[in-house]
């Protein structure tokens, strides 16, 4: 199992966005987490292509994008061209996910489907092989500095069961609440990234904290 760290760039001092990702660029994360939130699916507004393209142009790590928006499948390609490395969406965002999720495919990049912790876990299992991640929601979309909710570990546990029975690689991914004093149950649980915010950026040693994660 994979023990990968993805600093969410959300949390990030916008007003030194360089100078951050610089120093992402340094630690020992292996991806950047990159949510896009659109005001309608979530309450939030966050960033969108101008932003994705700044990252792209000076961060290092592999661009790990979130998006959290309705009709998702519009907007999947303009995401890949900006630079994503993999792009997910919310299953509940999309009638049918597949439509965008070969759209994405068809750019090159990784695929990835989300739930938020209201949502049966047991929904994602139709699309385990179809995907290369799925990211479990441990708070709910759409504000940082959230809670772990507890009954995440349950939830990694079972999806985990399902992709080694299938004998699949697909990733599980887990965003919301992440520090150093739960990350190694959720990788216990069975988690192969982790998606870590105010962890991270609001940390006095960044590099320190991530290394903490992964340890």
């Amino acid at each position: 199992m994979n023990r990968m760290i993805a600093p969410s760039v959300l949390s990030a001092d916008f007003a030194r966005l360089g100078e951050q990702v610089e120093m992402i660029n340094r630690s020992e994360a292996d991806w950047l987490h990159v949510d896009v939130m659109d005001g309608v699916f979530v309450p939030n507004i966050s960033f969108g292509f101008p932003v994705m393209e700044a990252l792209k142009r000076c961060s290092q790590k592999p661009l790990d994008v979130h998006l959290m928006i309705v009709h998702p499948e519009k907007y999947v390609e303009r995401f890949c061209d900006a630079g994503a490395w993999s792009v997910g969406f919310h299953l509940e965002a999309v009638d049918d996910p597949e439509p965008a999720l070969q759209l994405i495919r068809n750019k090159g990049v990784r695929t990835c489907l989300t739930i938020n912790p209201d949502i049966d876990v047991k929904r994602l299992l139709p699309y385990l092989d179809k995907v290369d991640m799925v990211l479990l929601m441990s708070v709910f979309a759409g504000f940082g500095g959230q809670a772990f909710i507890p009954e995440t570990l349950d939830k990694i546990r079972f999806v985990r069961e399902e992709i080694d029975r299938q004998g699949l690689n697909t990733l599980i991914e887990v965003d919301g609440g992440i520090n150093v004093n739960n990350a190694k149950d959720v990788f216990a649980a069975g988690a192969d990234v982790l998606v870590a915010g105010h962890a991270v950026f609001r940390t006095k040693d960044p590099l320190r904290a991530i290394q903490q994660m992964k340890a």
